[in-house]
């Protein structure tokens, strides 16, 4: 998954930081090591005189006893310098020693430093949309990683009522909005129903209000199954579910659409139902699975052709929807999977406004919501190559490596 390598990177960056703090701390310590070393070597060298001062040596000892005593000044001086220079070599090694204990301790104390950081860091990543009422509650005194936690917990806070307001939208839009379309759908059925003659006019129009109510409905579904699968909310139907046998559903639901067009539909079906399961919710996979079907038939050519296949590659489900089409750049598909992208009248089926602009949007979402991912690809022949990569259902997975077993 592309998303793997991230934790690498976070890893590597937060080494870097405790690396340079460690080169800081055995700089500043072998800097001050090194000044002192100067200090002490200047001390000591000039604490002694090599050669005697004019007039030092008395005048009236003899020439033997001046001898002597130049002599010994001379001892003395070597004794001086040899020790100068041992306390010099010492003072290196001591030097050496403690500038790798220093990057010891630097290590160390830059990682104490970082320890915070890194539980606060570790907690964050931990908290998902759905355990946003975790707070990171860093103990500790008042002080700068205090306040960096109190402020990464009043985010997370206003997170979670952002997403719970989200959550309640979703439960009360169905609701709320279906029950003025039933309105207004029952008001027209009431005008075509009264008794005596109805003009031509009033059926027209009733017939273009309910194409308007159908297209309402069809986008208020799109939005519905959007904002679940874009924000987690949770649904009961959670099961291990044949991908395949949704996709021969969808196809067996939209024969007569595709044959009014006259498309050429080919189905590749993988086994019986039980190998191509993917573990998620009935109601989102199986909208992704129409979704994909309804794009492949409205944005296709008439007498153009679609093909599906689905297929179990390791640990993975794959589902492949492919259409014929007028030709499109890579850049123009990369933009299909935004909502309302729909690249013109050439993308709708002549402009018929039959479509909501929201079909990959949906895909791209419940695909991300699993777990998996959508790609989407320009035929060179023109068209689109959708792929939708889901994980495995644990239970087929492991059914097919008792067989290989086998």
């Amino acid at each position: 998954m592309a998303a793997e390598p991230r934790p690498l990177v976070r890893s590597v960056h937060r080494r870097g930081v405790r690396w340079r703090f460690t080169t800081l701390y055995a700089g500043l310590f072998l800097g001050s090591a090194v000044a002192m070393l100067a200090v002490v070597g200047l001390v000591a060298g000039g604490t002694y005189r090599a050669d005697p001062a004019p007039g030092s040596t008395p005048s009236t000892f003899s020439s033997a006893a001046q001898e002597r005593i130049a002599s010994l000044q001379h001892q003395l001086a070597e004794a001086h310098s040899r020790q100068v220079d041992q306390l010099l070599l010492g003072s290196a090694a001591g030097l050496v020693v403690m500038g790798l204990l220093s990057v010891a301790l630097g290590w160390y104390a830059a990682g104490r430093v970082l320890r915070p950081l890194r539980a606060m860091t570790g907690a964050t990543r931990r908290i998902s949309a759905d355990s946003l009422h975790e707070r990171l509650a860093v103990p500790g005194p008042h002080d700068e990683l205090k306040d960096l936690g109190d402020t990464i917990d009043e985010l997370l806070e206003r997170l979670e009522q952002a997403f719970a307001a989200q959550r309640r939208f979703v439960a009360d839009a169905s609701h709320e909005l279906r029950t003025p379309l039933a309105t207004l759908r029952a008001s027209v059925d009431v005008a075509l129903a009264k008794p005596g003659p109805v003009p031509e006019q009033t059926r027209t129009l009733a017939g273009r209000v309910r194409t308007e109510l159908d297209q309402i409905d069809r986008l208020l579904d799109g939005f519905l199954a959007l904002a679940r699968a874009q924000h987690g909310v949770p649904l009961p139907d959670v099961d291990a579910i044949p991908l395949d046998l949704l996709a021969a559903t969808a196809l067996a639901d939209r024969a007569s659409a595709a044959s009014a067009k006259g498309l050429v539909v080919e189905a590749d079906r993988t086994g019986d139902g039980s190998g191509v399961r993917v573990c998620g919710s009935r109601t989102l996979l199986r909208g992704m699975v129409e979704n994909l079907v309804d794009n492949a038939i409205g944005h296709n050519q008439p007498g153009g052709w679609i093909r599906v296949a689905t297929s179990t590659a390791g640990p993975d489900v794959r589902l492949v929807v492919e259409n014929g089409g007028p030709v499109l750049t890579q850049d123009q598909v990369a933009q299909l999977a935004l909502p309302f992208r729909r690249l013109g009248a050439e993308r709708t089926g002549g402009g018929n406004g039959s479509g909501s602009g929201l079909g990959l949007a949906i895909v791209a979402a419940v695909a991300d919501a699993h777990g998996g991912t959508l790609d989407l690809r320009a035929r060179a022949a023109g068209g689109l190559k959708a792929t939708v990569t889901l994980s495995r259902a644990a239970d087929a997975a492991d059914a097919e490596d008792v067989e290989d077993m086998a």
